[in-house]
């Protein structure tokens, strides 16, 4: 499926596909008006929507008591305003203070910025609060060991050889010439264009403050300090929807998969299908009723790409390697859950954190707090490879476990099924109209 996105330099609209997703950039004038559809960070003459800030967990700021969390922000904006200052379009750092920091909180957005900085400056953008997009010195050869000459643009506090830490490619214009970025990010994947040229392809950007955990679903865009004069121009952003992230999503990696829902009836399908019913091409199980559907075709290691929606308490799952028959939960490999996030408002009932969505149900936790809100439809990907398990919710991987691990299950419930080796995929009802679609899979 091909994705138009708006992205524009020099007052105009340049339109790509997401095969391409590479427009040329070429540099605006100094306070040049915000691209159509986006809107502009820096107002070019004062400091107007933005604080001080710091490398410091966004979580972390936010779980304050509100006057810990005030006094902290207070604190920061005092030295970030005796370092920052706007001059003639141009947002203007001397090297020192706190962070840059946008007063709102961002989810999905594509943000253009430019640049321009000095010999031996180290500086980065850091994203929903998290380090980082680097900006350097490609020259300083003293740095030459740390990655420097692969230039800028990498998320350099990603993991050594992980997808995006290093540049594709050396983009980086001389030292006096301003430099234009072109970023992407949906859940945790980000895109970066450094000068027109692709430096970071649709990769995970790692939490740096607890690698266990994906980064926050919101946090503010933040211009580091570290050292060298760093002056930034044209800041300008534009809130993703969760439709275009979808397919932003989807678009990437597509080879290999291949559609097992046709969108009109349940050709290939087996099970009680007529306690589902198909509209508008998507497949819901009917109120009130629903065993588990599945596949005619089995998998043994595979990647299932879908969309799902959920009603208000909404409750269904995923069956992983199932036999065919019982419980998709105990039956087979495991279900990996599909649950409305705030179920537990939604219902009054209280449930286990193996019971939350993309969790392998019973056996292993997800994290929570990645589903778009109810009504809108979600992109998930599950990756099973031998005994594990990957879920990847709206761009952020909630669960990457393996089941052969498992020896504690929720309510001493054994799972017998958990070391099936092949099966079939299919949705495990549970009474409610949850919705399917866009159902692909490529074995693997």
């Amino acid at each position: 499926m091909k994705l138009k996105l708006l992205s524009a330099w020099a007052g105009l609209l340049a339109v790509t596909t997401l095969a391409g997703f590479g427009p040329a950039l070429s540099a605006r004038a100094e306070g040049a008006p915000a691209p159509a559809g986006f809107t502009a960070l820096f107002n070019g003459t004062d400091l107007t929507g933005w604080r001080g800030g710091d490398t410091f967990d966004h979580r972390k700021l936010l779980s304050m008591p509100t006057a810990e969390r005030e006094a902290q922000i207070a604190k920061w904006t005092g030295t970030m305003k005796e370092h920052w200052h706007a001059e003639k379009g141009v947002l203007v750092n001397d090297g020192q203070g706190a962070y840059a920091t946008t007063e709102k909180d961002y989810g999905d957005f594509e943000l253009l910025l430019e640049y321009v900085t000095v010999a031996k400056a180290d500086s980065g953008i850091y994203l929903r609060g998290c380090p980082q997009v680097q900006i350097w010195d490609y020259t300083e050869q003293a740095k030459f060991n740390l990655g420097a000459d692969k230039g800028s643009g990498g998320l350099w506090n990603n993991s050594p050889g992980a997808p995006g830490k290093d540049p594709l490619v050396l983009a980086d214009k001389p030292f006096g010439e301003w430099n234009q970025v072109r970023l992407i990010m949906v859940g945790t994947r980000v895109s970066v264009w450094l000068n027109s040229k692709l430096v970071v392809d649709h990769a995970i950007m790692e939490n740096y403050y607890d690698r266990k955990k994906p980064i926050p679903a919101k946090g503010p865009i933040q211009l580091q300090t570290h050292g060298g004069e760093i002056k930034w121009r044209n800041v300008f952003l534009r809130e993703i929807t969760g439709d275009e992230a979808n397919r932003i999503l989807g678009s990437h990696a597509t080879a290999g998969f291949a559609s097992v829902f046709n969108g009109k009836d349940f050709t290939g399908w087996a099970g009680p299908t007529s306690e589902y019913e198909v509209i508008d091409g998507a497949m819901l199980c009917q109120p009130k009723k629903g065993g588990t559907i599945y596949t005619v075709a089995e998998y043994s290691d595979f990647v299932a790409r879908l969309e799902f929606k959920l009603p208000p308490g909404g409750n269904n799952g995923l069956a992983i390697r199932f036999p065919g028959k019982g419980d998709a939960a105990y039956g087979g490999m495991c279900e990996s859950q599909v649950l409305d996030d705030n179920y537990e408002q939604a219902t009054g009932q209280k449930i286990d954190a193996r019971q939350a969505h993309g969790s392998a149900y019973g056996m292993i936790a997800a994290e929570r707090g990645y589903q778009r809100p109810i009504g809108q439809w979600n992109f998930e990907e599950v990756t099973v490879k031998g005994s594990r398990i990957k879920v990847e919710l709206n761009g952020t991987v909630i669960l990457d476990g393996d089941l052969s691990t498992v020896t504690e299950f929720m309510a001493g419930s054994a799972h017998p099924g958990k070391d099936l080796k092949s099966g079939h995929f299919g949705f495990a009802g549970h009474n409610d109209p949850v919705a399917f679609r866009n159902v692909t899979i490529k074995p693997l």
